[in-house]
């Protein structure tokens, strides 16, 4: 798979589309031609690109050629509320749907364009963020870095799942142990990125600052 094909996917997925025919049904695409594009085996044109960057809510230059950064520059110093966690002990994040008119808050102090949050639901996560608190990261996709160790932040696994845990050392190195909040730690799995947590929102002020997407 190369790397537009690789991103169309990811930006798919991020948008919270668990297949490719389930985006190309939301969207009026065809499955074939969109199945082709996600895997590489018929790459897509730029014009096509911005029809799928429009769709997922990414930057098409990003999505056609890797420029700039993922997302649209938030407008206002907003970053998007991209997924809910903490429903249950797993520590899942659950995307937005398609159709999801989204949700924007303030960027925190030191933040960028890059800067995303997720809303927290339940009480799984009781002693780092209560329910209807706000997480913030930056949506940077970058590989794992020692200086996280033994910090709660937000990874993604080689199973598509994205998930906010202690990392710790696993068994070998490339394997990491994510601890969660509340509920059995998993043993090595292997991580395609993860970020650090950069501001906590408590749920009093988290319900003042979020605010409906235009």
């Amino acid at each position: 798979m190369d790397g537009r094909a690789e991103r169309l996917r990811q930006a798919r997925i991020d948008k919270g589309f668990e297949t490719a025919a389930a985006a190309a049904d939301a969207f009026g695409w065809n499955r074939n031609t969109y199945a082709s594009n996600e895997n590489g085996n018929a790459p897509f044109s730029y014009r096509r690109a911005k029809e799928y960057a429009a769709a997922f809510g990414v930057r098409p230059e990003w999505l056609y050629d890797a420029a700039g950064g993922m997302r649209p520059a938030a407008e206002g110093g907003l970053a998007p509320v991209i997924g809910r966690v903490g429903a249950n002990p797993d520590g899942i994040v659950l995307f937005a749907t398609g159709h999801d008119p989204g949700e924007l808050a303030p960027i925190p102090p030191g933040g960028t364009d890059r800067a995303v949050a997720l809303r927290v639901v339940g009480h799984s996560m009781r002693g780092v963020a209560d329910d209807g608190a706000l997480i913030y990261f930056e949506d940077q996709r970058t590989p794992p870095t020692p200086d996280m160790l033994g910090h709660v932040v937000v990874v993604e696994t080689d199973t598509d799942e994205v998930l906010v845990k202690r990392l710790l050392r696993g068994s070998r190195p490339g394997l990491y142990d994510l601890e969660s909040v509340a509920g059995p730690t998993r043993q090595d799995a292997r991580l395609r990125w993860a970020a650090h947590i950069t501001a906590i929102i408590p749920p009093f002020q988290a319900r003042r600052i979020i605010r409906g997407a235009a």
